[in-house]
């Protein structure tokens, strides 16, 4: 798989705070991924399934929290316990963050410790900018210029850090 130049620009060091924490905490898992709630069932489980069949390891609400646990303690726990984080970027998402739901808090700790990706899925970044300038400063990964299957091949790559902890981002270019 081959990034365009802005990608490696942008994810190059993503891999290398992934790298860190896989040295110093190898028990994590690979990413947290972040979606709206109106999404679980759509779009969030595609990217996780896909992600899933790349051999990465997802924190995933929908498979994590347990009936009867604390809802955003487990989420907590979860966002302690990953290495990176995957921002789900959907109209659905764009509302929530908006209301200062569970996915905005999601993502301000995600944003604090610079370990964010956001897939931006029916959306654009435009849109996403008019509801968060920090999160739209990310450059990141774009449904509309790639499947949901090529971007779970390039988060795979970009946490594959057991293989090869050295290997560099390729770009098309």
């Amino acid at each position: 798989m081959t990034y365009t130049p802005a990608e490696v620009r942008a994810l190059t060091p993503v891999r290398r705070t992934v790298e860190v924490r896989a040295r110093q905490e190898p028990d994590l898992c690979d990413v947290f991924l972040c979606h709206a709630w109106d999404d679980r069932r759509g779009a969030a489980t595609e990217l996780h399934d896909l992600l899933v069949a790349e051999g990465v390891s997802v924190w995933f609400s929908e498979k994590d929290i347990v009936l009867g646990q604390p809802f955003m303690r487990e989420i907590d726990r979860g966002l302690a316990k990953s290495r990176t984080g995957l921002v789900l970027v959907t109209p659905a998402l764009l509302k929530r963050v908006d209301r200062r739901g569970v996915s905005d808090k999601e993502l301000s700790e995600l944003l604090a410790r610079d370990l964010l990706i956001p897939v931006v899925h029916e959306t654009t970044y435009d849109e996403l900018r008019r509801v968060s300038p920090l999160l739209a400063s990310r450059n990141g990964l774009n449904t509309a210029d790639d499947s949901m299957a090529d971007i779970a091949t390039k988060i795979a790559e970009l946490v594959a850090v057991e293989d090869d902890l050295t290997a560099p981002l390729t770009s098309a270019n």
